[in-house]
C-alpha cells in the first residue's frame, strides 16, 4: 500500500514539474512578413538574433497616437545598435488617415498596414489598441503590453541586451534586468 502511494505521489510530482516547466517557458513570436506603407517587403526573420517591439496601434486610438512620440526617440535611441519596431496598424484602420499620420510625423521605423489582419491573428487575435511585444534575441516573446508600454523598462532591458554602440568603451552586455529592476548605474565600489 505504501509503495503505491509513493508511485502516485511520484506521478504528481513528475506532473507538477511539467506543468511549472510548459507555463514558465517564454511563447515564441510568430515569423511574419508584409509589406511597409512606403511598398517595402519586411519579414520579421530578418531580426533573428536582435530584440525588436511589435507594436498594434491604430490612428483613431487617442493612447497610440499620445504613445508614438516615446515610440519614436525608443526607435532613435537603439536603432544604431540593432533594434526595431514594428509599427502593425489595425486593418480597420483608414488608408489614407494612415498614410498622412505616417507623413506628418516622419515616423522612423517600419509600418505596416494589417488588411488581412494575419498579424493580430499571429499574435493571438489581437482587438485592444495599444498592444505591445517585446521580443527577445531568440525569438521569445518577453512582454506584452496592453495599453502604453513600461518605456522606462524598455530603455533599461534595451541598454543592457544590446550590444555596446562602436563608440562606447563599455563591454558586452551584462543580462538585461527584470521588471521592475533598476540596474546599478552608480560609482564602482572602492578596492580593498
Amino acid at each position: 500500500m505504501s509503495s503505491r502511494r509513493l508511485a502516485l505521489a511520484a506521478v504528481v510530482l513528475v506532473l507538477a514539474a511539467l506543468a511549472v516547466w510548459l507555463f514558465s517557458a517564454s511563447p515564441k513570436a510568430p515569423t511574419l512578413t508584409g509589406t511597409t506603407l512606403s511598398g517595402q517587403p519586411v519579414s520579421t526573420r530578418t531580426y533573428e538574433g536582435r530584440p525588436y517591439l511589435v507594436n498594434f496601434w491604430a490612428t483613431s486610438c487617442v493612447t497610440c497616437v499620445k504613445e508614438m512620440p516615446e515610440l519614436v526617440n525608443l526607435h532613435r535611441e537603439f536603432a544604431d545598435r540593432g533594434f526595431e519596431v514594428f509599427a502593425i496598424a489595425m486593418a480597420y484602420d483608414v488608408p489614407e488617415y494612415l498614410q498622412r499620420f505616417v507623413e506628418e510625423r516622419a515616423l522612423p521605423f517600419q509600418v505596416v498596414h494589417d488588411r488581412s489582419g494575419q498579424w493580430a491573428q499571429a499574435y493571438g487575435d489581437i482587438r485592444v489598441t495599444p498592444t505591445t511585444f517585446l521580443v527577445g534575441p531568440q525569438g521569445e516573446i518577453l512582454k506584452r503590453y496592453v495599453g502604453p508600454p513600461d518605456f522606462p523598462y524598455l530603455k533599461r532591458w534595451l541598454e543592457q541586451a544590446l550590444p555596446a554602440r562602436p563608440h562606447d568603451k563599455t563591454s558586452a552586455p551584462g543580462r538585461p534586468p527584470q521588471h521592475g529592476q533598476t540596474p546599478f548605474v552608480g560609482p564602482a565600489a572602492p578596492a580593498s
